[in-house]
């Protein structure tokens, strides 16, 4: 990327550019490397943040893409950790556009824009080819997060299989190789202000940079400036008063400024503004900002192979409900609902070795450990857990229904690349809320805990858009705004409630390419 230009020469001049794109992300990166390659000789990126912040949120994840595919030997052209002799060890299921509809709408209990879905998924495996030939992204299989080693063989589960090499921070320092490569500007420490508007069509934008406001002209401009998570205000008023101590897992400069833009010249708002992202996170980590070195190393995923209790010593969600990329999105919320807004996971050895070490390593995490749950629970008596007694009961009650279901059921098997149907509910036990998958009992020394927290990662509501441009929506005409696009997290009626993990940049991807190719058909038309 470019260096700033500088701010004396630019209070002095107008600047004109074919396509302004807000935003230094992932979703924004795509959108003007599209609109360059789509005809756009000039492209500018502005973001608020200093330099040393560049990338948004996509910087803070895993760098994990849903993406619909045929089965491993699909993706071996566009992944860089597996031979075709490798591939013949792994195995994986297609992914259809069936599958991935079904995970987005059935998590969304429905209610997403149907159109808008469609073209994620329909969208999504070209996305990710063009995310690896042109802009050189490095994806590989996600071995560590979404398949497990069983019987010698890696069984990919949960529909989410790439990933990008050195998470979110490969994906971003991608980008930021293929934009500089191709010419695009970028300008750090600029807030838009305004934008302009000419007639019924978009003109550019009003921008503060580093104190000085300057105007910029350009017949296209794209919104990818995040949703408003990092904003205090707008946590309390949209998704609660609670969510005011929600801990932010990514950018502190998501704080819904392209809403604001955007409302102010009409466009229509949509989709979940009492919903958000939200995972299980380290209880210790930074309030109101991620860690630019431990990243997504914050997420605390193992849940599923053991127990979450709250401060009170009691459960509170199915940990064994579904795969962890269908319910740690919404997680999160569950935990910020708990006494003191934290809970503790707990495991026993059987399984503490299936922990995922980029999140569970000594020195990554606070370990809390004991030779039993009673010696465990005094411990955590100093973390925060209000009754010990009733840590205990909960476990033992629970060891109890495990107990008494495989007795039941002496054939089931545990496997945790499948939904292996081992529960806690058997004819002669039930729990009242129970685990339906991966139930082991939590028996064998040493007992481990970590305290976490709810960490939001981005909200669910945003602008209206037209699927198939990226146009954004006005409000009055429901047609879209001649010149203003719209991609990433800023995109509303895509996601209610919850979300299959992945699909948050596919879908930055999928609107990016679609709203560089719409500012370039204006440049033409101009």
């Amino acid at each position: 990327m470019s260096a700033d230009a500088n701010p004396q020469q630019a209070q002095e001049q107008e600047h004109r550019y074919d396509c302004i794109v807000v935003g230094s992300g992932h979703a924004g990166s795509c959108a003007a490397l599209s609109a360059r390659d789509a005809g756009c000789a000039r492209v500018l990126i502005i973001d608020k943040c200093p330099p040393e912040w560049v990338g948004g949120n996509g910087f803070f994840t895993a760098g994990a893409h849903r993406t619909t595919h045929h089965g491993v030997r699909d993706l071996l052209p566009i992944v860089q950790n597996v031979s075709a002799e490798a591939a013949a060890n792994i195995d994986m299921d297609p992914y259809t556009a069936e599958d991935f509809t079904r995970d987005i709408m059935r998590l969304g209990n429905g209610r997403s824009d149907p159109l808008v879905v469609k073209a994620v998924v329909d969208g999504s495996r070209g996305a990710v080819q063009w995310l690896a030939e042109r802009a050189k992204v490095p994806f590989i299989l996600s071995f560590n997060r979404q398949a497990y080693l069983v019987n010698g063989r890696h069984v990919f589960w949960g529909g989410l299989v790439l990933s990008v090499e050195d998470g979110g921070k490969g994906l971003i320092a991608a980008h930021c190789a293929a934009l500089q490569a191709a010419g695009v500007e970028t300008w750090f420490n600029t807030a838009a202000t305004e934008l302009l508007v000419e007639g019924d069509a978009i003109a550019g934008v009003i921008v503060k940079k580093e104190g000085v406001t300057v105007k910029l002209r350009a017949p296209a401009v794209i919104l990818a400036c995040g949703g408003f998570e990092a904003n205090k205000d707008l946590r309390g008023k949209n998704l609660g008063v609670e969510w005011e101590r929600a801990k932010v897992r990514g950018t502190p400069y998501n704080t819904g400024d392209g809403l604001a833009l955007a409302q102010r010249i009409g466009a229509r708002l949509t989709g979940d503004f009492a919903g958000c992202h939200s995972t299980c996170w380290d209880a210790n980590a930074p309030a109101d900002r991620g860690d630019r070195v431990l990243s997504n190393q914050f997420t605390k995923s193992g849940y599923p192979l053991g127990l979450m209790l709250n401060a009170r010593g009691a459960r509170f969600v199915d940990e064994g409900a579904d795969f962890r990329n269908y319910t740690y999105a919404k997680f999160g919320r569950a935990i910020l609902a708990q006494p003191g807004g934290v809970a503790f996971q707990l495991w026993d050895a059987e399984v503490a070795g299936w922990l995922r070490k980029e999140e569970y390593a000594d020195d990554v995490v606070e370990r809390i450990t004991a030779d039993s749950v009673e010696a465990l629970a005094e411990k955590l008596a100093g973390k925060g857990l209000e009754d010990r007694e009733a840590f205990v009961q909960t476990v033992a009650r629970y060891n109890e229904a495990v107990h008494a279901f495989r007795a039941e059921h002496p054939e089931k098997e545990w496997d945790p690349a499948v939904k292996d149907g081992m529960s806690t509910q058997s004819r002669t036990l039930k729990l009242e809320l129970p685990k339906s998958n991966w139930a082991l009992p939590i028996e064998k020394p040493p007992f481990l805990a970590v305290k976490v927290a709810c960490g939001i990662t981005f909200t669910f509501g945003g602008l209206a858009i037209d699927p198939d441009t990226a146009g954004v929506l006005s409000d009055a005409t429901g047609k879209p705004i001649r010149g203003l696009f719209c991609t990433g997290e800023l995109v509303g009626g895509l996601f209610y409630g919850n979300y299959p993990g992945g699909s948050g940049l596919t879908g930055g991807a999928v609107f990016g390419r679609k709203a560089g190719e719409g500012a370039a058909r204006l440049t033409s038309a101009v």
